[in-house]
């Protein structure tokens, strides 16, 4: 027995908007029909899904997530942040290594894969670590991890301090035809800052977070990568400068793709209403300019894809306030429906483009079979109620945190179901 969807609207990266019907068989779609004249299949014998003025699109893609286990599961664990991602339509997500123990060895690569085969309820792609303890001094064992199951090495939640380490790591990933992703920031520039060198900093009396802190790195990478040809990537861009280093770099030929936050899209440090920790996150909340920059960069595809950077904190650590908070907030329950609200209903992107940047883009950019339709293709797919306007209410986040600065939003653009490798996740 399979599933038939019904009535599903679908819409392309140029915007075309079809109506069709999917057959799901096992983990694939199996049969896709075309269901422009009314007509239905015989679904006898199937379970059926009435998809009808609902939006049908392939299961986001989530590159960039903060899943917490081992070691601080306080915050989150693979069972609670997969539901939290199948809530939010995502049914492929990659999560990040600086966990305890960090995801340096294949110990701990298994680990993370068993718990997201026996506990995860979407598609878990690890991260290894550049360094050993993302500390720094010494490479990973690269082709151990690789052959474990990684899909990249990053020391995220930490900048590659050396630029003979990031080099040399560089030189190694490009060998084995593996991507680097890089936390771009200088550490001596950014020590006891909580939020950007910007109008807020200033009312409140705070050190800032200068954008240079984040581009120095940039700028130092795209060169590395130019010399070793290895795929760079950039972790969630957030400043002016570095889009004009990452779409120089593009115009020269240089092999860097990027990603930016929804946070970093919709919001600036100048709507900070106070001394919440919940609007502290790393990169900070830029200013009003850098926002214009990263919207303009991911239309012009300076910047490829969109991520959440889901990074889930306990409430206990974010009342602790903005000096001895730690950084992060919430992505993946708010991620489309916010962007939805703010670029798709207001008439400045397509949906067809805002799909496409978390589906196939982010598919392409990392050589992952997912993010289609077509037959034959594995069934991640997510149905949107594209007309329905919600209440971001903390009593109904399924994430074991609920730090977020969107609480009390209303949104328009919410996933009903989300189906990953054929089985309903999220209802």
């Amino acid at each position: 027995m399979g599933i038939w969807i019904l009535n599903g609207q679908t819409v392309a990266a140029d915007n075309t908007v079809t109506k069709k019907h999917f057959y799901i068989e096992n983990d694939k779609i199996a049969q896709v029909v075309d269901a422009v004249d009314g007509s239905l299949p015989d679904t006898s014998g199937h379970e059926v899904i009435d998809a009808a003025g609902k939006l049908v699109a392939p299961g986001f893609i989530d590159m960039h997530v903060h899943l917490r286990e081992p070691g601080f599961e306080h915050k989150e664990n693979i069972a609670t942040g997969t539901r939290s991602a199948a809530r939010g339509g995502f049914t492929t997500i990659a999560c990040m290594p600086n966990t305890r123990p960090v995801i340096d060895t294949v110990d701990t690569v298994n680990y993370i894969l068993d718990k997201a085969a026996t506990e995860g309820v979407v598609r878990v792609l690890p991260y290894g670590c550049i360094t050993k303890n993302e500390l720094g001094r010494e490479l990973t064992d690269f082709a151990a991890l690789k052959e474990a199951g990684v899909i990249g090495y990053t020391d995220d939640g930490v900048g590659v301090q050396s630029a003979q380490m990031m080099k040399d790591a560089m030189a190694l990933a490009a060998s084995m035809g593996m991507p680097i992703i890089a936390h771009c920031e200088d550490n001596t520039l950014v020590e006891g800052a909580p939020v950007t060198d910007g109008a807020f900093a200033k009312k409140h009396g705070l050190k800032g977070i200068p954008n240079e802190s984040e581009a120095i790195h940039v700028g130092r990478d795209v060169l590395l990568a130019e010399a070793t040809g290895v795929h760079y990537h950039v972790c969630h861009v957030s400043t002016e400068q570095s889009v004009r280093l990452i779409r120089h770099a593009k115009q020269f030929g240089i092999k860097v793709t990027a990603e930016v936050c929804p946070h970093h899209l919709v919001l600036s440090d100048e709507d900070i209403p106070g001394m919440d920790a919940n609007w502290k996150m790393n990169p900070p909340l830029r200013t009003p300019r850098d926002v214009e920059a990263v919207i303009e960069a991911l239309e012009d595809g300076t910047i490829d894809i969109i991520v959440t950077d889901h990074a889930p904190h306990s409430e206990e650590e974010k009342e602790k306030g903005m000096h001895l908070a730690p950084f992060g907030i919430l992505g993946f329950e708010t991620a489309f429906p916010l962007l939805y609200t703010k670029f798709v209903k207001t008439g400045k992107w397509t949906l067809g483009f805002l799909i496409n940047r978390m589906t196939q883009k982010p598919a392409e950019v990392f050589g992952l079979p997912y993010g289609t339709l077509a037959e034959g293709s594995a069934a991640d797919l997510t149905i949107v109620d594209l007309d329905t306007e919600r209440e971001v209410l903390k009593e109904e986040i399924v994430s074991r945190s609920k730090n977020t600065p969107f609480i009390g939003w209303k949104l328009q653009g919410w996933p009903v179901v989300t189906m990953a490798s054929g089985k309903v996740v999220w209802s």
